[in-house]
């Protein structure tokens, strides 16, 4: 039977929960468990789909096609393992289930209340599909004390007595802060932290607690005290320089010791710690660097593209280079000559995005990297606008657009395809649909033509990646585009959405419909990431 850590925070929000989750759970594969990683988020959406990418981050997208929290991404970065819809819950599907229960008469007439029934559907959500694992760590969204978190810290502390007796274990996150007018790091935010914990029935069994410098043993003596957690068990988890540090840091403070001896596993098996080792070597120690220019429109939020961000830091791993990130609002573009911010970066990627809003500077930044052989990575929008630029520049269609800036003005090179096949299923969507309901979400197979480039890096023609998008490249203007010199170079298997671009006569210019960066982990760089990055450092050879 699974066993069950559940993992809260507390002081502040963004401490870390998704990544020290993530992290526990490689320090237990290590020691050669199967692990499966959920979080519950306790806001009203649905999902984040809708939500601004300025406001929650990116949205990570699964391969059963799940809009999830970006602490998915991590979870499957840390771990390998890819998620699913059910790894992700939010109090929004909680409730909506619920009513539609309560609708359809499944309660059978009762009144219909946050105990039992919100939180009987919390704890079916955790404890589902958990046969074939060692170990399921679930992580809380928020604070304690947050008001809309209650019901899911109550769901846990039944959980606690539900379970067999020793098959939960409660894992606190907290913050001691340094106070530099008086020179101390404070334990009392912690004090109150798990005080407010208690009050709510759970007692944590380890403490992991954030901090700036190491703290000193009479300051850990006093946490263990005062919040009545084994002294062994309050655990430092110090500023560390990479994300990808965090394992072999919390193995050395002795956390997945800590978690496995709470469960009465001791001695427990030795860990396998040399892979983490070596991606931390290789960040750490680096043989080069390269420039990468970024050219967006929610570059004021680095979350925004957390997923991307990992994704190039692993083509660095790849190549045992260190990846410098230039971020360019692409809107400067709609007013500037981008020559002068982009001569001297070794590649240039537009990513994913929504909306008429910096569209044009998008372009612009696609037409230099043509025009100046610089590398290009189109990812989602980003080959979007690669292909308008062609239409414009190369095929003669001047008056090129895509349908989401305007219906009514222009050629639409690109727009929205009502109708397409995914197996043998017909899938259909309507430009005037719920937001979610228009996306082409998940995991799609195509295929890719044999002696192309991207085929090349692949190393393959069968090919399967994730998507996230509502408009296509308009196949009606395909030939047109191909006789101009753009390589359509992946297409989905019914021939009518185009999946990748390319040309022939430049270093590296890729553009894909889809998001490799979902795919990608330090473990293992996705393909086109290694390849776009060690293209970019073949390029600093020539600047």
């Amino acid at each position: 039977m699974a066993r069950y850590v559940f993992i809260t925070g507390g002081v502040v929000s963004s401490l870390g929960k998704g990544i020290a989750a993530a992290a526990l759970g490689a320090l237990l594969q290590a020691r050669g468990y199967s692990v499966r990683l959920k979080k519950l988020d306790p806001y009203l959406n649905v999902d984040p789909g809708t939500m601004s990418p300025t406001q929650h981050g990116e949205v990570f997208v699964t391969d059963d096609g799940a809009e999830t929290d970006l602490d998915i991404g991590h979870y499957e970065r840390f771990t390998g393992r890819s998620a699913v819809q059910a790894d992700n819950i939010t109090t929004g599907r909680i409730y909506k289930n619920i009513i539609d229960k309560e609708r359809r008469g499944d309660y059978l007439g009762a009144t219909v209340q946050v105990i039992p029934h919100v939180t009987n559907e919390i704890k079916d959500f955790v404890i589902d599909g958990n046969e074939d694992y060692d170990f399921v760590l679930c992580e809380i969204g928020g604070t304690v004390g947050d008001i809309e978190a209650m019901p899911f810290v109550e769901a846990i502390r039944q959980l606690g007595n539900d379970l067999p007796r020793g098959n939960a274990v409660y894992v606190h996150l907290s913050l001691m802060p340094f106070i530099a007018a008086a020179g101390e790091l404070k334990t009392k935010p912690t004090q109150h932290s798990v005080k407010e914990l208690q009050a709510l029935g759970i007692a944590p069994d380890i403490l992991l607690v954030r901090a700036d410098r190491p703290i000193p043993p009479e300051e850990r003596r006093k946490l263990s005290l005062f919040c009545n957690v084994r002294s062994t068990a309050v655990i430092q988890a110090l500023d560390v320089g990479s994300i990808y540090d965090v394992p072999s840091a919390y193995h050395r403070e002795g956390l997945d010791t800590e978690v496995l001896a709470a469960f009465g596993i001791d001695p427990a098996p030795a860990p396998r710690m040399s892979a983490w080792e070596e991606v931390s070597a290789r960040i750490h120690n680096p043989e080069g660097e390269v420039t990468i220019a970024i050219v967006g429109k929610y570059t004021g939020l680095k979350d925004a593209y957390k997923s991307l961000i990992e994704a190039l830091n692993h083509g660095g791993i790849a190549n045992r280079v260190k990846v410098n990130l230039e971020w360019i609002e692409s809107e400067v573009f709609e007013q500037e000559d981008p020559a002068p911010y982009l001569e001297k970066v070794h590649g240039i990627l537009v990513p994913g995005g929504f909306g008429e809003r910096g569209a044009e500077g998008k372009i612009a930044a696609a037409r230099f990297a043509r025009e100046h052989k610089v590398p290009y990575f189109g990812i989602c929008y980003g080959m979007q606008m690669a292909v308008l630029d062609a239409a414009r520049n190369l095929a003669g269609i001047e008056d090129a657009v895509s349908s989401e800036f305007d219906r009514n003005k222009g050629t639409a090179v690109v727009g929205i395809m009502t109708e397409w096949l995914k197996g043998n299923q017909l899938e259909k969507r309507a430009a005037n649909g719920d937001l979610g309901g228009t996306m082409r979400l998940g995991a799609y197979p195509h295929p890719l033509k044999a002696g192309t480039r991207i085929a090349e890096i692949y190393d393959s023609t069968d090919v399967s990646e994730r998507h996230r998008h509502r408009y296509e490249v308009n196949i009606d203007f395909k030939e047109r585009l191909e006789e101009a010199g753009l390589v359509f170079s992946g297409m989905s298997p019914d021939g009518l959405l185009p999946e990748t671009i390319e040309y022939e006569d430049h270093p590296w210019f890729i553009g894909v419909q889809y998001h490799p960066e979902l795919k990608s982990r330090p473990l293992d760089p996705h393909p086109l990431f290694a390849s776009f990055v060690g293209a970019a450092l073949e390029q600093s050879r020539l600047v």
